[in-house]
């Protein structure tokens, strides 16, 4: 019954009209780097959300990617989660898709998957 009262009194920072802060940009993986016969899965595509045009691109030059998916958890990775990080390296095409390369060349599973663009490194 005391905890019941206490929640009462103090509401939570929810329902105070605090919101969750997101420190990353959404992307989406849309393959590699092709021409007709050959593909370059050191290089990916990745489409940025609200990115419209090659102007817009321009922002993002340089900024760091994260590729993050799960895999078996271990005493060294208590959270299985695993992180491929890349950097966007130039614009793609005028319709605001731009090309990045990653440590390791991400696998073809990940087409269509979500990944993070940090906003740093700052170049303003």
């Amino acid at each position: 019954f005391f905890f019941f009262f206490f929640f009462l009194q103090y509401p939570s920072t929810a329902s105070m009209g605090k919101q969750p802060v997101r420190l990353y940009h959404k992307g989406v993986i849309l393959g590699y780097k092709r021409s007709r016969h050959t593909q370059y899965p050191n290089v990916s595509l990745i489409r940025l959300s609200g990115v419209q045009d090659r102007e817009d691109t321009d922002f993002y030059m340089g900024k760091r990617l994260a590729f993050l998916y799960r895999a078996s958890k271990s005493h060294a990775n208590p959270s299985g989660i695993r992180v491929v990080w890349g950097k966007i390296s130039k614009a793609h095409g005028n319709s605001g898709v731009v090309q990045a390369r990653f440590r390791r060349n991400l696998p073809p599973k990940s087409m269509g998957a979500s990944v993070r663009v940090m906003l740093y490194p700052s170049r303003v």
